[in-house]
């Protein structure tokens, strides 16, 4: 989505870093880490609420029985979504790779 700044070169050269694969791929990268580091606290506080929880197996180590219980799980779901941003804003949709 962002890639398509690079047709305004002509205009303003300063956009012609849209066209460089690695340009989009750190910019991609440092768009999903602001998206973990923003959207994570009120992802974590909302799956608390829900009660989704971590479950602790008996025979572990007596330490996991007191500092994991109300861990919240699905970080991934956080992950997924954030790289997810990240691509659909960097990466050129119209290249067969990026649906692959």
């Amino acid at each position: 989505m962002l890639k398509e700044l690079a047709n305004l070169t002509e205009y303003i050269t300063g956009l012609n870093l849209f066209q460089y694969v690695s340009f989009r791929a750190a910019y991609g990268a440092l768009t999903s880490l602001f998206f973990c580091f923003l959207f994570g606290p009120l992802l974590i506080r909302f799956l608390k609420r829900k009660k989704a929880r971590q479950s602790i197996r008996d025979d572990g180590p007596q330490s996991h029985l007191e500092t994991k219980v109300g861990t919240p799980t699905m970080g991934g779901l956080m992950i997924v979504g954030a790289m997810l941003i990240g691509v659909l804003l960097w990466q050129d949709l119209r290249n067969i790779y990026t649906w692959l």
